[in-house]
């Protein structure tokens, strides 16, 4: 049998987790046809076909769903190989490979960014962003080192690092500044506008409006807490968002901006990784950095 190589692997990998060619290409950083012929190759060594070949997405035929795991197994073996090597030094160098939910991701990263680069000069970070359910998977086989969500995960694979909490603010239309604040209660009552399923925060929000099985009266959906605070600026309704995004999201908004009384809703964010890393003491530290760039949106910091 033809020797299979890791890029082969790599590639397949993209290849099924995105279902697309072009995707798969751009995450591994290479041109369409340069992954179809890795994956043809990988085939032709192999002897069998590893998947379906349709006009949009592509499907894993019954060999490669089977292939794909044990390609993840392998790929997970040589990352933690590269691991052992990059924890038996003092300096944390080489690459980490972070993901963050996107009710996070955009107003804590410039800062966490800055502080590593000045306390790891030659560490290359790479940033995921996606929905929690997904970082959990990713990092729990390998292909994340750690990931920044909100707590808590409670997975048995996993080790989770509470760093700080931040609280809820209701935004309203900028003629409501002012007014009385609802209650949770009250919240019920008014068109409440949240993020799509699949988002915590969503899940969050609604917990602390005492929803849970039933919806409200009145629910609008969005992809973003941007496109929520313009929602409310255009007076569709009103709407939660943590701390950190305050000041990025409703600068260009004509919106206004109140606080809840006790108890005050809010999140805990915190870093996950996999229990049998050898990463595991550089992420603790690293996790310091991350404290560090939370701070300005604590509770514990006002």
């Amino acid at each position: 049998m033809t020797e299979i190589s890791l890029r082969q692997l790599r590639y397949f990998d993209a290849l099924a987790t995105h279902n697309h060619f072009s995707r798969a290409a751009a995450v591994c950083a290479v041109t369409q046809p340069a992954l179809s012929m890795q994956i043809k190759e990988l085939e032709d060594a192999l002897g069998t076909s590893l998947i379906e070949r349709g006009t949009r997405q592509i499907r894993l035929t019954r060999f490669g769903e089977h292939a794909v795991r044990r390609a993840r197994e392998i790929l997970r073996f040589v990352d933690e190989l590269g691991e052992a090597a990059r924890a038996s030094r003092d300096e944390f160098v080489g690459r980490l490979r972070i993901g963050m939910i996107p009710t996070i991701a955009p107003y804590l990263l410039p800062k966490l960014m800055k502080e590593a680069g000045n306390r790891y000069p030659q560490l290359e970070v790479r940033i995921r962003e996606a929905l929690t359910s997904k970082l959990m998977l990713e990092v729990m086989d390998g292909r994340l080192d750690a990931a920044i969500v909100a707590l808590p995960v409670s997975s048995p694979a996993l080790t989770e690092a509470a760093l700080f909490s931040e609280e809820f603010v209701l935004v309203r239309p900028g003629e409501d500044e002012g007014t009385p604040v609802p209650s949770s209660e009250k919240l019920r009552e008014l068109r409440l506008l949240l993020l799509e399923e699949g988002h915590c925060f969503r899940d969050q929000a609604l917990s602390f409006c005492g929803v849970h099985s039933l919806p409200p009266r009145e629910i609008l959906d969005a992809s973003s807490l941007s496109t929520l605070v313009q929602m409310v600026s255009a007076g569709m309704g009103v709407t939660l968002i943590p701390e950190m995004a305050i000041s990025v999201e409703t600068r260009s908004a004509s919106v206004s901006v109140a606080r809840f009384k006790d108890p005050r809703p809010s999140r805990t964010i915190g870093m996950i990784w996999r229990k049998t890393t050898p990463l595991a003491s550089h992420l603790v530290q690293f996790s310091d950095l991350v404290r560090r760039a939370g701070k300005p949106f604590s509770k514990r910091g006002r």
